[in-house]
């Protein structure tokens, strides 16, 4: 009986490219946040993104996963537009 050389943790497909997806959504958060032009402002925007991510770490259930990212696209959109207003 073959046995498979992968370890048990091992990401399948879909898991990698939606770990990829997350943590892509992670770094252009913490990038839109270093435009936050005040200090206190950037530092709880930045407090909260990383307590949000911690928080929804263990999640698995694939629905929900792909809910959180199309919710974290849309806060991002949400905060890019409202740092495009304070520039202009």
């Amino acid at each position: 009986m073959a046995t498979s050389r992968l370890p048990p943790a091992t990401l399948t497909l879909k898991q990698f490219m939606r770990r990829q997806q997350v943590l892509l959504l992670y770094r252009r958060i913490l990038q839109a946040i270093r435009e936050v032009p005040h200090d206190s402002d950037r530092k709880y925007l930045k407090d909260w993104a990383r307590e949000e991510f911690k928080r929804n770490k263990s999640a698995t259930q694939e629905d929900t996963i792909r809910m959180m990212i199309t919710q974290g696209n849309m806060q991002l959109k949400e905060l890019e537009k409202t740092l495009a207003l304070a520039k202009s």
